[in-house]
């Protein structure tokens, strides 16, 4: 029996709306740009957003359009297709501290114990949440630009490795790389040394 294009299509409506309803976003910055004519001036709206499932997936977007809403809306759909994935730490803080650096933008990221909450300033706060992030500290330094925070603070998260992984790459025991993180070294360096 053949499907009829309405209920197929109404069916796919269905599932990309489940999947966006499982997404959160924000608006990290709005910029506006006038471009001088004939006539007198007209603007043009840049959006930068973050989106994630407060679960470990986040992606960050950027749109441009004539109206304010419009380019909110490209930013999200862009937001959506690239995605990455974030190891977390009993679903609240990072595994380990990280740097990343994007362009003027330098930001470190460190994991926090619990009761922190998020100590970050303006873009990398909104990456955060939106990640699902509970608890670390992070500092940006150099730009303050939010287009190259959000960047750089995507290589820091980029960055991160789970304990899983490593052990796995090793041949070892979760535990003995615990154990090994406990008598001083981090688990950055024992990412690096994998």
């Amino acid at each position: 029996m053949a499907r009829s294009p309405g209920r197929e299509r109404g069916g796919r409506d269905r599932d990309r709306d489940e999947r966006d309803n499982e997404f959160s976003d924000k608006l990290v910055h709005i910029n506006r740009v006038a471009k001088v004519v004939k006539g007198g001036k007209r603007f043009g709206f840049a959006a930068l957003v973050v989106v994630g499932d407060l679960k470990g997936r986040v992606g960050f977007g950027h749109g441009k359009a004539r109206e304010v809403p419009e380019a909110i809306r490209k930013a999200t759909e862009s937001a959506k297709r690239n995605l990455v994935r974030v190891p977390l730490r009993d679903a609240r803080t990072l595994h380990h501290d990280s740097v990343g650096h994007h362009g003027a933008g330098k930001v470190t990221v460190r994991s926090a114990p619990p009761g922190t909450g998020i100590i970050a300033g303006g873009a990398m706060r909104a990456v955060f949440e939106m990640l699902g992030v509970q608890d670390v500290v992070a500092k940006s330094v150099g730009t303050s630009n939010p287009y190259n925070v959000v960047r750089a603070t995507f290589d820091a998260l980029t960055h991160q490795e789970n304990p899983r992984n490593v052990a796995a790459r090793r041949g070892m025991k979760v535990g003995e790389i615990v154990s090994r993180r406990r008598d001083g070294s981090s688990a950055a360096e024992a990412a690096a040394e994998a």
